[in-house]
């Protein structure tokens, strides 16, 4: 399976934020949640949630007109970011592949705070719980096998779509937020220059 052409290694990218400090111009915007960033992020990446990347894309477009990289915890919600930003004109857009964790084991420059639970894993475990109550349930209540069948079909759903439900309704929880700045803060501390 050939990679698209829009996905970048973690290699190149620490070449390109090497090169940065060159002159080349190359933005990281981590489009996790304000919690998850907080827990590992890449050195000198911008947090841009998702959820606040698609009310402001526009507004993100007429900031960054240089290289970018979009980075989440394994490359779908980057993925997600890249095709809404390229849906309002935005170009020069990179998906770094395998997200922060295959960065950090390429030996790239990351940044550790207090854990937290990747969103990604969260919901793998609601997931689970509520398939396993479901089953366990309906041996004595049989229409709650339905709750096991509701989540198969949600999970096949997100994987067809490549849209998590579940994933959305967990990263607006408090211990996914963190202290989630507001928009005005977040676009204020994005760089402003754009290349040619």
């Amino acid at each position: 399976m050939t990679q698209a052409t829009h996905q970048v290694d973690a290699p190149t990218v620490a070449d390109w934020l090497a090169g940065a400090a060159h002159g080349d111009v190359v933005t990281v915007v981590d489009v996790r949640t304000p919690a998850e960033f907080e827990s590992t992020h890449i050195r000198g990446s911008y947090n841009v949630p998702l959820r606040l990347l698609d009310e402001h894309a526009d507004q993100l477009r007429d900031r960054l007109g240089h290289r970018v990289v979009l980075v989440c915890q394994s490359g779908i919600r980057a993925d997600e970011a890249r095709k809404r930003l390229a849906a309002v004109g935005m170009d020069g857009l990179h998906v770094l592949d395998g997200g922060v964790p295959a960065y950090a084991a390429a030996g790239g420059d990351v940044v550790y705070g207090r854990r937290r639970w990747a969103l990604e894993r969260q919901v793998r475990l609601v997931a689970g719980l509520l398939v396993l109550l479901g089953t366990l349930t309906s041996l004595v209540v049989p229409w709650m096998l339905a709750l096991a069948v509701f989540v198969g079909a949600g999970l096949t759903f997100a994987g067809l779509t490549d849209n998590c439900m579940m994933g959305r309704l967990l990263a607006r929880l408090p211990y996914n937020r963190g202290d989630e700045p507001s928009a005005e803060t977040v676009l204020g501390r994005l760089p402003t220059d754009r290349a040619a």
